[in-house]
């Protein structure tokens, strides 16, 4: 593995009871970069993002992160090397306020246990940085609100305010956009620009604008292998591609 590649698969196989959800993928993601990984519905995208963040284990094949084997990793010490994913094991409580999320990720990346039982005055010495973070999302209007009380893509914001808290060096987005209007995509895709900054961002994105718009390589799958990579323009033209897509959701 070369230092231009921040995480790197080699044969990376998933098989299911006779079923191979991955097939041989050889992915690399060039560090820096914002990489998508698309495909039709059943491509095999979310299974690639559990064995990367180590909530499936391969039947076969590696997993190299920053010139280090993590094949065998436990999803918490993957996380500690730097490697999050977002919307899945961020720490978003629907009944709490967005401060009081982020104070709670950023007592969570200090290495603490989550001391509910301590009054809140334990967690004040976290309120300076989460409210930094809080601002540097958009979020400042809302950080008296609850999360379960606020519009969909704030939420999303929110998530990604919680991941940023733990540090990563590299982060996985899990369909970003999913769900949202023109408005709220618009508001994500800025941030995702604006947290790319110095380091390499990994998503899986059903939006093909989104995709065109954030991402300098896609790696397409199908069947649970590697059909095309390359910039959108490449991807978007090559015949097997359409192909794949056609008569089928995109997913």
């Amino acid at each position: 593995m070369t230092a231009d590649y921040i995480l790197e698969t080699r044969g990376l196989t998933k098989e299911f009871k006779g079923f191979t959800a991955v097939n041989q993928v050889d992915l690399k993601v060039r560090r820096g970069t914002i990489h998508a990984l698309i495909g039709p519905n059943g491509a095999g995208k979310t299974t690639c993002f559990n064995l990367l963040t180590k909530f499936l284990q391969p039947t076969r094949g590696a997993i190299s992160y920053n010139g280090r084997d993590i094949t065998r990793m436990k999803p918490a010490d993957v996380a500690r090397l730097g490697l999050i994913r977002s919307f899945q094991i961020s720490a978003v409580f629907p009944h709490l306020t967005v401060l009081e999320n982020v104070r709670i990720a950023l007592q969570r990346s200090r290495g603490a246990s989550f001391d509910f039982w301590r009054s809140d005055t334990a967690l004040d010495s976290f309120n300076e940085r989460a409210l930094e973070l809080i601002e540097w999302v958009g979020l400042s209007d809302y950080a008296g609100s609850v999360a379960v009380e606020m519009p969909y893509g704030r939420k999303r914001a929110l998530e990604i305010a919680t991941t940023l808290a733990l540090e990563p060096e590299m982060m996985l987005l899990d369909e970003p956009t999913a769900g949202m209007g023109h408005e709220d995509i618009d508001r994500i895709v800025q941030l995702v620009k604006r947290v790319s900054a110095g380091r390499t961002v990994l998503m899986v994105e059903h939006n093909l604008s989104v995709v065109s718009t954030l991402c300098e390589t896609i790696t397409v799958l199908t069947r649970g292998q590697v059909l095309a990579e390359g910039d959108y323009q490449s991807v978007s033209t090559n015949p097997e591609v359409i192909q794949a897509y056609m008569g089928t959701a995109h997913g």
